[in-house]
């Protein structure tokens, strides 16, 4: 019998960047939907699990070349933030890579010890000869997949199909349609289960409103992403749905406490009391 305690963690959502764009930018197809255009922000994250044993960290940021060459706006130093929030990425904290975008992988050497953790269509695809072409070339840094390669290389990489276990209340989840190995991510937590969407759901209007973001591998596949998700909170598995990328996340949650306090939230608690948190 599993001990509830020992699997229940506390999620924290911390935004490190973020930019300034359009609706008619991020939509696909934007005109179809005869609205008119208007602007739109975009934040991104990266999610720290911490429970009484173990701690997990969920994808890990654009690097800063990464997004000076596509002029995001860097809030704070990744690295930084980790500490801040209690990671120590030499420690060997598991790394679960939702897909292999700059903006979640940019920062994967900090973690030179960690077992790194992703689909196996996601690292074939970005392995594959469509991996230069522009469609989808413009979202990844070639660097940064040749690291992946080399974490294969190390055997640090554990490749699965179409879910994993990461520890007892911990599980990812392969949905495609962003990119062919996207992945969710389900937390146990004091406060329900969560579910990380990551780029399975960049906005809440996206998946309340059927609006397929404007990079996508499989038009279908990620239509039945928004389905499967629906299916997760309707049913009651799901308490707490976290977007990869909308400006409303973090207010929809718990505020941090500290000197980050206005980079992140957190749900879900441990011994009565947040860890986690920065100091």
């Amino acid at each position: 019998m599993v001990d509830t305690l020992h699997s229940q963690y506390q999620v924290t959502i911390v935004k490190y960047g973020t930019r300034s764009t359009r609706k008619s930018d991020v939509y696909l197809n934007f005109p179809l939907y005869h609205e008119d255009d208007e602007p739109i922000g975009m934040d991104y994250f990266f999610w720290i699990l911490q429970g009484k044993d173990r701690t997990v960290v969920v994808d890990t940021g654009f690097s800063r070349r990464g997004g000076e060459v596509r002029s995001r706006t860097s809030l704070a130093d990744v690295s930084e933030l980790f500490s801040a929030f209690g990671v120590d990425p030499l420690s060997g904290p598991d790394v679960v890579v939702t897909h292999a975008h700059y903006d979640h992988i940019g920062n994967l050497s900090l973690f030179a010890n960690s077992r790194v953790i992703m689909a196996r269509a996601e690292f074939d695809f970005w392995s594959s000869r469509h991996a230069g072409r522009t469609m989808f070339h413009h979202s990844v840094e070639d660097d940064e997949l040749d690291y992946l390669r080399r974490v294969n290389d190390d055997g640090r990489l554990v490749l699965f199909d179409d879910g994993f276990d990461v520890a007892p209340g911990i599980s990812v989840m392969r949905v495609g349609g962003h990119t062919p190995g996207q992945s969710v991510v389900r937390v146990d937590t004091s406060e329900g289960v969560v579910l990380l969407a990551s780029d399975a759901i960049h906005y809440y209007e996206e998946y309340e409103r059927d609006m397929l973001f404007m990079s996508v591998a499989d038009l279908v596949a990620m239509y039945e992403g928004f389905d499967q998700i629906r299916e997760l909170v309707s049913g009651g598995d799901v308490a707490h749905l976290v977007s990869g990328h909308d400006p409303d996340t973090l207010s929809r949650f718990t505020r941090a406490i500290g000197e980050y306090s206005h980079l992140a939230a957190t749900i879900g608690t441990l011994d009565g009391a947040s860890r986690g948190m920065a100091s």
